[in-house]
């Protein structure tokens, strides 16, 4: 009996050995996964140490029933994040399906042996600072999802990935991937594929056809490459596809009609040239700019696709009327057509969107009236400026503002979002507001509107109290005096702000504006023809931040409240027969940034006090009646940039500050004591007998005579200046490489254009090859920070070929040439043209018939 017990645990000891063996082989590799990470500031893999028991109880880790890794899933928050090397180790663990380290910071190579997990299925290493290629030979056959965004990967997207049969979601976005998209990603494994994310990249030629065969793509995000040719009509074919974003590239040819068989189409971005506002790239590698150039409009089918939420294809070359049958866009939430060529009216039919809350038809030729049953108190953003529209601005038909339920998307979410952010703060960026809170505006400048607003086009319950309302309709013929209704909504927002400069209001400003609106933040009413005074309790706004009220016919004397309005950055009252002094306790609006009362009748000294506004970067006084001194005070000044006291009776010394306060920046004021530098050219009365007729109603800028004084003789500084900026320019511009678009041709629609040889021409050998790789990589894919110069034939961007070897290129983005052999020959008398004050044209590379390959 003791002899078959010890036989029995023998046995029962064999078995341990044999069991524990995978086990601490796989322990083993997750502590050398562990020992590869140089910092865990949270402590995430703490508890992996070679004394705590039961590997498949650590964080992180889970197991199957038989003791096997099947996943390593570590998550990250703010300051608790991995960071260092990803250990070839964690290959050991055979039986691994999860690998997800997302949003660390993990970098150096992506190590291979990962791809020989064959029973891998998720593989998320998203957002880190990974580097290398993607092999072209592929052993995980099972996975599922694949998710490299956001690290630094370079080299090509890989044929094989078309190969993996059960491959659901593939998203390589924002690398370094160059080449072309294979054709192999709609071959095999396509029938499985929903998800294809490769935006960001460096990618070149076409979008394949291929793609069309994925019956089951929900989403094809291939924004912010270099991709060119034509949207495949072959895409109509996917009947499941929710999100189409082929914005930031160089695509040209028509919106393809058959985009209509995308029957469960919500999102379709065509076009994206706005930059994000602060300043952050969208892709690892930088902002490209969008030079997708489409021919023609938005075909009808687009317009009637029924579950379309979000089109958005501003500056996008389109040309044509707007499709007018909306009937079947009960769904349709945001649409932006902005900076296009489109003509006619606005369709009727848009006001059967129900659920329109951005509506952007800005800088197009459209013409006719507004519709009054378009739902424009409902939405958050309108804005039709910037086109030929007239009639009146509508007082539009009273409705409530409710939408219709829609289900939740989150790929429609998330552009809706980011889209609204990007306009509205962009918007507030455009006024120097970045800060102020703005949910909504409605924008009519710009156009030929006449009659009187009497009232604000949006609904009271859009407003409320959580956040700020814009109404803007400079630039137009409107007519009458400034009507209450223009404010009687005003204290039921956060911030509100009315623009109506460079019309034809006249009239006084409301003695009570003060109480009519204290949510008052801009109030923009310059050139129109506006009489009386500027009412005291202006002083009661003291949430402003801008005040223009310049080129008007405003007499008396500045108020003293003013001086309440402690949140002002902008004061402009130039323009005006204003009189009186300068309220010397305006020292207290220490937020100042911009102060001007040039071309008035202004009297008095200037106040010492003017020299403590720690933050004024412009004081324009030119153009007055002001005696004495210049305050010393300015001398020490570190914020000023602009400075103008010409043409008034000032005396005594002008204060040494090279910066600012210069010669022609204190001329026509003949008691002043000499300033040397400056020779003066034109009159001091011809001078104000310009400004003073000024005053009429036009867009120039107040007191533009600081910069156009006269002549000007160079001081020896400025001369070193010009001398430097001279040699840097010559120098940048010794070698450079001419780029072209066209489009008058007519793009192919057939066949890859990945296929042709992209061919650089060169008229000389500068020592180091250029390839059409080369240069797109020199110059990051021509990214915004290596833009030295911009004009009316396209960007201008530098690039260093090789070490030492910079060149300049120029980059054309519109159709000047009749044609690529026109373009051909003249390109060619260039490349033969010799002298020195001429740049050395080394070579360009054309596109036949189509957008440049570059792009």
């Amino acid at each position: 009996m003791a002899a078959r017990s010890l036989k029995l645990l023998l046995l029962l000891l064999l078995l341990g050995d044999v069991t524990s063996a995978p086990g601490g082989g796989e322990r083993e590799a997750l502590l050398q996964f562990k020992a590869a990470f140089t910092s865990d500031p949270g402590g995430l893999l703490r508890g992996w140490t070679p004394a705590s028991a039961g590997h498949c109880r650590w964080p992180w880790v889970s197991c199957s029933a038989g003791g096997e890794v099947v996943a390593v899933n570590v998550s990250s928050s703010p300051g608790r994040a991995l960071a260092g090397a990803l250990s070839p180790a964690i290959a050991k663990l055979r039986s691994l399906r999860v690998l997800a380290i997302p949003s660390h910071a993990l970098s150096g190579p992506l190590p291979p042996a990962i791809w020989s997990l064959r029973r891998l299925r998720v593989l998320d290493l998203s957002g880190n600072r990974l580097q290398g290629e993607i092999p072209a030979t592929l052993a995980c056959f099972m996975l599922q999802t694949l998710d490299l965004s956001y690290n630094l990967l370079n080299g090509s997207v890989p044929a094989s990935l078309g190969t993996l049969p059960e491959l659901r979601r593939l998203s390589l976005a924002s690398n370094r991937l160059g080449g072309a998209i294979p054709d192999e990603l709609g071959g095999a494994g396509c029938p499985s594929l929903q998800f294809l994310d490769l935006s960001g990249n460096l990618l070149v030629g076409g979008i394949p056809r291929s793609l069309g065969n994925c019956s089951k793509l929900e989403a094809l995000l291939l924004s912010s490459n270099l991709l060119d040719d034509v949207i495949p009509p072959e895409i109509g074919k996917l009947g499941n596809l929710r999100a189409l974003d082929v914005s930031r590239n160089s695509l040209t040819g028509p919106v393809p009609a058959e985009l209509g068989g995308c029957v469960q189409l919500s999102v379709l971005v065509l076009s994206n040239p706005y930059l994000p506002v602060d300043g952050s790239s969208s892709s690892g590698y930088g902002d490209l700019d969008d030079f997708n150039y489409f021919q023609g409009g938005i075909p009808y089918a687009v317009a009637a696709l029924p579950k379309l939420r979000v089109l958005w294809a501003p500056r996008a070359t389109l040309e044509g009327e707007l499709p007018g049958n909306w009937s079947s866009c009960q769904s349709l939430e945001i649409l932006n057509l902005g900076e296009n060529s489109f003509s006619g009216g606005i369709p009727k039919g848009l006001a059967l969107c129900e659920n329109l809350k951005f509506l952007n038809l800005s800088s197009n030729k459209l013409t006719g009236s507004v519709d009054p049953s378009l739902r424009v108190p409902c939405m958050d953003l309108f804005d039709v400026s910037g086109n030929q529209l007239s009639g009146s601005i509508p007082l539009f038909i009273s409705k409530k503002c409710h939408s219709a339920q829609l289900p939740f998307d989150d790929l429609v979410s998330e552009y809706s979002s980011f889209f609204t952010y990007q306009a509205l703060a962009g918007f507030m960026s455009s006024l120097l507001l970045p800060g102020v809170d703005l949910t909504s505006y409605h924008s009519f400048a710009r156009n030929n509107f006449t009659g009187t607003v009497t009232s604000l086009p949006i609904g009271a319950e859009k407003l409320g109290m959580q956040g700020g309302y814009a109404f803007l309709a400079d630039g137009n013929h409107l007519e009458g005096e400034l009507q209450p209704g223009l404010f009687d909504k005003c204290n039921s927002s956060r911030g509100f702000i009315l623009e109506v400069s460079n019309n034809f209001i006249n009239g006084a400003i409301p003695a009570a504006i003060g109480s009519m609106c204290s949510s008052l933040i801009v109030l923009g009413i310059a050139g129109n023809q506006l009489s009386g005074v500027i009412p005291t309790s202006i002083g009661q706004l003291s949430y402003l931040i801008s005040l223009d009220l310049s080129r008007n016919h405003l007499a008396g004397a500045i108020p003293t409240s003013v001086k309440n309005l402690l949140n002002l950055e902008r004061l402009s009252l130039a323009h005006n027969i204003l009189n009186g002094t300068i309220p010397t306790d305006i020292n207290q609006l220490q937020s100042l940034k911009v102060l001007d009362l040039s071309s008035n009748l202004i009297t008095g000294v200037i106040p010492d006090a003017i020299s403590d506004l720690k933050n004024l970067t412009a004081l324009l006084l030119d153009n007055n009646k002001l005696t004495g001194k210049i305050p010393s005070g300015f001398a020490n000044s570190a914020s000023l940039t602009k400075f103008n006291v010409s043409f008034n009776n000032l005396s005594g010394p002008v204060p040494t500050n090279g910066n600012t306060v210069r010669c022609d920046s204190v001329i026509g004021n003949p008691l002043l004591q000499s300033c040397h530098v400056y020779s003066l050219a034109m009159s001091s009365a011809a001078q104000r007998g310009r400004a003073l007729n000024s005053n009429d109603n036009n867009d120039t800028t107040p007191s533009d005579s600081q910069n156009d004084g006269g002549n000007h003789s160079f001081s020896a500084i400025e001369i070193a200046s010009i001398t430097s900026a001279a040699a840097i320019v010559s120098v940048l511009l010794a070698l450079i490489v001419l780029f072209i678009y066209t489009r008058k041709c007519a793009p192919r629609m057939s066949g890859r254009s990945s296929g042709r040889r992209r061919e650089v021409i060169l008229f000389q050998d500068i020592g180091v090859p250029i390839t059409y790789e080369t240069v797109v990589r020199a110059a990051g894919s021509f990214n915004a920070s290596n833009c030295i110069g911009s004009g009316g034939f396209g960007a201008t961007y530098k690039a260093e070929i090789s070490p030492g070897v910079l060149v300049a290129i120029k980059r054309l983005s519109v159709g000047r040439f009749q044609g690529a052999q026109q373009f051909d020959a003249e390109i060619k008398t260039l490349g033969r043209l010799r002298h020195p004050n001429l740049v050395t044209l080394v070579g360009y590379h054309l596109g036949v018939c189509k957008v440049l390959e570059v792009a």
